[in-house]
């Protein structure tokens, strides 16, 4: 167990949790005093250590990444941008508009046409949570489209549309004005939210996503990324927490 480490391997716990967010040290001790805080589900003591890299650090039953040297970086994609590595076509990627180092990778995709916010890290925990369809994080759009969408369509949108994939599950949509949606869903299906308007009966002219789970920037401009900070990680993992 972690807090059986020697005096002279891992790092302290209170360390960690301060560098992570979870508080200064001294709160962080009283955590640990207090019984608050477990490490690889077995409650902390004082003078734990841990390896930040290996070791699973919970505090009030939710578990928090303590892994070195990841960062995730929050993206406004511009139109004609790919969500890949590599283009063989030539055209521009995501990757290239943040820093080559850490090398660090797309959580989820959108499309080429489709703008918006986009996550990018090198940890891979986190990832995994936020794309997969058990977690149920939530991602909102603004959607563009041809005509003016009936209550009947808004209702199928909400109650889930028949594609050829399978029906999708129940979203959130409103009716922001003519021709304008705002569409919540919490799947991740290919080109999922054009195909969706298309099955009602409106063609997607523009969409642009403005949040994912609990974070939304509207100043950040396209083509512009910039760090999360430490509340903001902090949010998105109380967000990806099973159950």
């Amino acid at each position: 167990m972690s807090q059986e480490l020697p005096a002279d391997e891992g790092e302290r716990l209170q360390k960690v949790m301060a560098r992570i967010g979870l508080g200064s040290r001294r709160v962080s001790e009283n955590l640990i005093a207090a019984g608050r805080v477990r490490v690889n589900g077995v409650e902390a003591v004082l003078g734990a250590r841990v390896r930040p890299e290996s070791d699973e650090i919970e505090v009030d039953g939710i578990v928090y990444s303590a892994l070195p040297d990841t960062v995730t970086y929050l993206l406004n994609k511009p139109e004609g941008v790919v969500t890949t590595a590599n283009d063989p076509q030539g055209r521009p990627t995501v990757v290239q508009m943040v820093p080559s180092d850490p090398r660090v990778f797309s959580v989820g995709r959108l499309d080429l046409d489709t703008e918006g916010l986009l996550l990018m890290t090198n940890d891979g925990t986190l990832a995994h949570r936020l794309t997969h369809p058990s977690f149920g994080i939530e991602k909102e759009y603004l959607v563009h489209v041809s005509g003016t969408p009936s209550r009947a369509a808004l209702r199928m949108l909400r109650e889930g549309v028949e594609l050829d994939d399978g029906i999708t599950a129940p979203a959130e949509a409103a009716a922001l004005g003519p021709g304008l949606i705002r569409l919540t869903i919490h799947e991740g299906r290919n080109r999922q939210v054009r195909r969706m308007c298309e099955a009602v009966g409106n063609d997607v002219i523009r969409l642009v996503r403005t949040r994912i789970g609990p974070l939304v920037d509207q100043k950040l401009k396209p083509g512009r990324w910039r760090l999360l900070d430490q509340e903001e990680l902090l949010r998105l993992q109380q967000a990806v927490q099973p159950g």
